[in-house]
């Protein structure tokens, strides 16, 4: 996981530095908004569950109708257990409750592929690399030990440009099994995140 994790970042990091030099604009802003995101699995109860995301952006145009838009996001996701309970106590912590919610930090790095339809509309898609930032013992009494320490999952949104204002919204769909228990559940993020920016 490690090697990849560094395979991954180290992708991104030379994309980022080859779409600058190819440049024509680059702008600088903040973002924050809400998740709203469940963890998918047998394990977990199929319904949404609120949260939070907040960061930063940077919006490259090659010319007026292409550009990136890489990010770095404190993204949090949560979701309720169902028979998690059972998977859980048996494989890692006899003293976790049904009714504790898994609350999973993460540092999400999406680089955006962004088609601007007009002056104002900017469609974004792109791939995702999450790591997991839960390492103290409180997390469900340790448990971020049942979950993988990196996500890679694909988003697709669009976005409305005013100025120094955005709004967007965007779906993000987990591609990587997070179940580090064993591999009798599949557990896959999903997240829906509204929310405005303030560009510089």
């Amino acid at each position: 996981m490690n090697c990849m994790k560094k395979v991954v970042l180290s992708v991104l990091v030379l994309i980022a530095v080859a779409s600058v030099s190819q440049a024509q604009g680059i702008r600088l802003g903040v973002k924050v908004g809400g998740n709203l995101n469940k963890i998918s699995g047998q394990s977990f109860n199929d319904g949404f569950d609120f949260s939070y995301h907040a960061g930063g952006f940077l919006e490259i145009d090659f010319n007026k109708k292409w550009g990136i838009q890489p990010e770095v996001l404190f993204s949090q996701t949560t979701s309720k257990p169902s028979n998690f309970k059972t998977v859980y106590t048996t494989a890692v912590n006899p003293t976790l409750s049904g009714d504790d919610k898994v609350k999973l930090n993460y540092l999400s790095i999406p680089l955006l592929l962004r088609y601007n339809v007009g002056s104002i509309l900017s469609l974004n898609a792109g791939p995702q690399y999450s790591i997991l930032l839960n390492n103290n013992k409180n997390l469900l009494q340790n448990g971020q030990d049942a979950f993988k320490d990196g996500d890679f999952a694909l988003v697709a949104g669009a976005q409305l440009n005013f100025k120094i204002l955005r709004i967007y919204g965007r779906y993000n769909i987990g591609l990587q099994n997070i179940n580090d228990i064993d591999n009798k559940d599949k557990w896959t993020n999903q997240q829906i995140q509204l929310g405005l920016g303030l560009r510089f």
